[in-house]
């Protein structure tokens, strides 16, 4: 069955536009349809097309179910976007795909990229839970100053990830305690400064490594995410 995505489903009884359009336009779906809905909150909807129109295609609710994440454990990535906005969007449709509950954007001393507008990458998102059958949408913040954002509190375990060699630093696949809400700060290509670092530890964060390789910001995103989950899952098993 075809899904799509209308946030307001429960109380507008019709897809967006842009759904609508693709609905009845580009799939030629009619009146008498069956198709899917998803809500972005974790609700999944079976429902019948009473008016199909390419701006405003309308529907019946026949049956609604919850579809909450098939994670427990809350995993969150902080991260710097890059220069070539092409890398940063596929960070963000892997790690949707893969399983992550938000998204922020950092502004860091050394970012390549000050600011963002995240219209784009809000409907990457969307597309990629539609293509994963998540029902769920991963959070989204706008750019958030560093200093900032590190002094936020948050429940669960706090991690930042650099390539200074000064220091101790662990492999996040050994200090992270699966089934705990996790945080990951990934910084721009020429990293973290020393005083980010600094200042991060000093709110709690623990310096990781991801591996032996030097990664890309948007390859590190993805694997800090993966890593997660993927002890998750086989701490899930046990």
């Amino acid at each position: 069955m075809q899904e799509f995505y209308a946030p307001d489903i429960d109380t507008i009884p019709e897809l967006p536009e842009t759904e609508s359009q693709h609905c009845v336009k580009v799939l030629r779906m009619k009146e008498g349809d069956e198709i899917g809905i998803i809500d972005g909150r974790g609700n999944r909807y079976r429902a019948e097309i009473v008016l199909a129109h390419p701006k405003r295609c309308g529907v019946k609710i026949l049956e609604r179910e919850a579809a909450p994440n098939f994670w427990k454990a809350q995993v969150h990535v902080a991260i710097a976007p890059t220069k070539n906005l092409d890398r940063i969007e596929w960070f963000a449709e892997k790690v949707t795909e893969i399983g992550i509950d938000s998204i922020v954007l950092l502004k860091c001393r050394f970012s390549e990229r000050k600011g963002l507008k995240t219209e784009r990458l809000g409907k990457i998102l969307v597309s990629a839970m539609k293509q994963s059958q998540k029902a769920v949408l991963p959070q989204l913040s706008e750019m958030t100053p560093f200093a900032h954002f590190v002094t936020l509190p948050f429940d669960g375990q706090k991690f930042i990830a650099h390539c200074y060699k000064e220091g101790e630093r662990q492999e996040l696949s050994q200090v992270y305690e699966a089934g705990q809400n996790a945080l990951i700060l990934i910084g721009p290509e020429g990293d973290f400064s020393p005083e980010e670092v600094e200042l991060a530890i000093a709110n709690g964060f623990r310096p990781v490594m991801l591996g032996p390789s030097r990664l890309r910001t948007e390859t590190a995103g993805v694997v800090a995410c993966h890593t997660i989950q993927v002890l998750n899952q086989i701490n899930s098993k046990e």
